[in-house]
């Protein structure tokens, strides 16, 4: 064993598979080492990964073979005492799918061991105590999930430094499949909630095909509010959340009206805060990445582009609770919130409207004075999907489609000209003038969001005058 070699880490041919060199401090009484350093461990790239159990496996003679066993969570695996001959096999669904890494271990180094790939260690020394920290508890219930791999499969052909017939092993892993046998361990599993909305329908068309062979590894779930009811408090003791990774919540309650009643200001604040304080608490918990979709309700409208660092300014009932809603999530250490701006998708929708109004020959006053950009939801649910996929830094992102931002009046002209009607039958007033005599709550004039950090990370909005050619040709 080397003493007092710098902390390093290595990258092995295993994707997410680390191996670290650990400084060990020794005189004439022994030894002393920092087995696992959280703040100097992230520092060099290891995943806060939160472990939660820590178990030692002591083995009482040279040539005790344990394994392949893939588990699912993660593993960060030392020696106390003694050397092993460690051998790791990618058993997760993907690329990689049977790649091998082999190194020898003794208390001066460790290894980072991702869900799903196996593991497996020879002892070369009587008297090995082999140490791991694992980010899930065990249970009965879990070992359903492993994924084994015969110690003596002839294709990952793992160097045994002890031949297999002399070692010491259980019955178990002698009878343990070989590769071309083995059901490949799969990615956690991606929850869309609100999947029954304008928003959800456009994420079940932008993920259509994940986790099939053909399409993204990640498995993805759909859950309208039927299936999960954010409002009821079983539906989050419904799932086991160590079997996904994210949750992209779709749900919201949006009448932003009615959100200035009693009851409807009761509703708000269950679903918009409520609701998604306790997804934050399961992401937390299990440490998942949570997707928020935020508004540009969040702002009083005065000023007239709107970056990711403004403060809150909130006018009513719901731009209040989509603000809390944020400052909830924005504690959750792996989390995206998505701010949008008139939203458009499948179902009723201002464009909607418009071009009904038309086919009618309606001639109808539309607000000129709020300004913003529309946001096909089939590009906010792209717009998700890259976030997610490309493991973007966590933070606020801005997402619209992109253009000269326009009123409602304007939208609604060109909805006017795009389906054969006369553009100059649409007026446009104040919205003073609007809500005269009306009941409604307070909105926003500027409304147009920077685009400048999402467009930075590879994602180019379309321009919402022809995303809306297309939508109302469809």
């Amino acid at each position: 064993m080397e003493f007092s070699k710098p902390l390093a880490a290595h990258e092995t041919t295993i994707p997410g598979v680390v191996l670290y060199d650990l400084p060990v401090h020794g005189d004439n009484r022994g030894w002393f080492k920092e087995n696992w350093q959280r703040e100097k461990m992230l520092a060099l790239g290891l995943p806060d990964f939160g472990p939660v159990q820590n178990n030692i496996s002591f083995n009482e003679k040279a040539g005790t073979t344990r394994g392949i066993h893939a588990e699912p969570w993660d593993k960060y695996v030392s020696v106390a005492t003694g050397r092993i001959f460690g051998a790791w096999v990618d058993l997760r669904e993907g690329p990689t799918f049977g790649a091998v890494f082999t190194a020898e271990l003794d208390p001066s180094k460790a290894i980072f061991i991702p869900r799903g790939v196996g593991n497996a260690f020879q002892t070369l020394e009587d008297g090995t105590a082999y140490s791991y920290l694992v980010n899930d508890h065990w249970s009965a219930d879990a070992q359903s999930e492993y994924t084994f791999l015969n110690l003596a499969d002839e294709t990952a052909a793992v160097p045994w430094p002890i031949p297999l017939e002399q070692a010491e092993l259980s019955e178990k892993d002698r009878a343990h499949p070989r590769l071309a046998d083995v059901t490949p361990m799969r990615p956690k599993k991606i929850l869309v909630l609100g999947a029954g909305g304008q928003l959800g329908k456009a994420l079940r068309k932008a993920y259509d095909g994940a986790g099939s062979p053909e399409g993204p590894n990640a498995p993805v779930e759909f859950a309208t509010r039927a299936e999960f009811d954010l409002a009821d408090p079983n539906a989050y003791a419904s799932r086991n959340w160590s079997q996904y990774s994210t949750i992209i919540n779709a749900a919201a309650y949006t009448a932003v009206d009615k959100a200035e009643t009693p009851e409807g200001r009761r509703d708000a604040w269950a679903i918009n805060v409520s609701a998604v304080a306790k997804l934050a608490a399961i992401a937390v918990e299990h440490r998942l990445t949570l997707v928020h979709v935020s508004s540009d309700y969040v702002f009083d409208g005065t000023v007239e582009v709107h970056d990711e660092d403004e403060p809150f300014s909130p006018l009513g009932v719901y731009g209040q609770t989509k603000a809390a809603g944020d400052a909830v999530v924005s504690v959750v250490p792996k989390h995206y919130i998505v701010r949008t701006s008139w939203v458009i998708g499948e179902g009723n929708n201002f464009v909607r409207t418009m071009a009904n109004l038309a086919a009618k020959g309606v001639k109808p006053s539309v607000v000129n004075d709020q300004i913003g950009r529309l946001s096909f939801t089939e590009d906010i649910a792209a717009g998700i999907r890259h976030l997610v996929e490309t493991a973007a830094p966590y933070g606020v992102y801005n997402l619209s489609n992109d253009d000269e931002p326009q009123s409602w009046a304007d939208v609604a002209r060109s909805v006017y000209h795009l389906t054969g009607h006369e553009a100059t039958d649409v007026t446009g007033i104040t919205t003073e003038e609007y809500f005269t005599g009306k009941t409604a709550a307070p909105r926003p004039l500027h409304s147009s969001l920077s685009l400048a950090k999402l467009i930075a990370l590879g994602y180019v909005p379309e321009p919402q005058d022809r995303r809306l050619a297309v939508y109302l040709r469809s």
